[in-house]
């Protein structure tokens, strides 16, 4: 897509969901929350950044610690539990949250809360990147495509 087709502004939910996932052994416990990729749409590829909504019950992501990427977190609605390696945080509108790469300190927000959870996440796009998942038999290194490759803590792909 040439740099003139693309959009100067747009209204961020007003963009389509990221596909959720449908297979896998973790596919239930993520599919309720909502994801809206926001960078992508103005071709950006240092960065991400997502709009994400979790209703009621809802985690954002299996706990998890990068290796190479920084992640940032900040509060629009709602208010979920920051869980860490340090334990939990009750987060509020107007809070951030910052996890640094290769800290270990593994996170996730979960809404156990009774309204929609509603947060924008950015985080960078480091080459070989790996993730790991302290509470689930499940790595991740990004691949030179771009996607993440998801397999046991033992190697084998999932």
């Amino acid at each position: 897509m040439s740099t003139e087709s693309r959009p100067i502004a747009v209204v961020a939910e007003q963009l389509p969901e990221r596909p959720r996932p449908t297979s896998g052994p973790f596919a239930t416990r993520l599919n309720t929350r909502q994801k809206r990729v926001l960078g992508d749409v103005f071709g950006l590829t240092n960065f991400g950044v997502n709009l994400t909504r979790l209703p009621r019950g809802a985690m954002s992501a299996l706990r998890h610690a990068h290796t190479r990427q920084d992640e940032l977190v900040y509060i629009l609605e709602g208010e979920p539990v920051l869980i860490t390696n340090a334990g939990e945080t009750r987060l509020r509108p107007g809070m951030v949250a910052g996890f640094k790469a290769g800290t270990g300190d593994a996170h996730q927000l979960v809404n156990r809360g009774t309204t929609d959870v509603v947060f924008i996440e950015v985080g960078d796009r480091s080459a070989g990147d790996e993730v790991a998942y302290p509470d689930d038999d499940v790595a991740a290194t990004l691949g030179p495509n771009g996607k993440y490759q998801y397999r046991h803590k033992d190697g084998t792909p999932y």
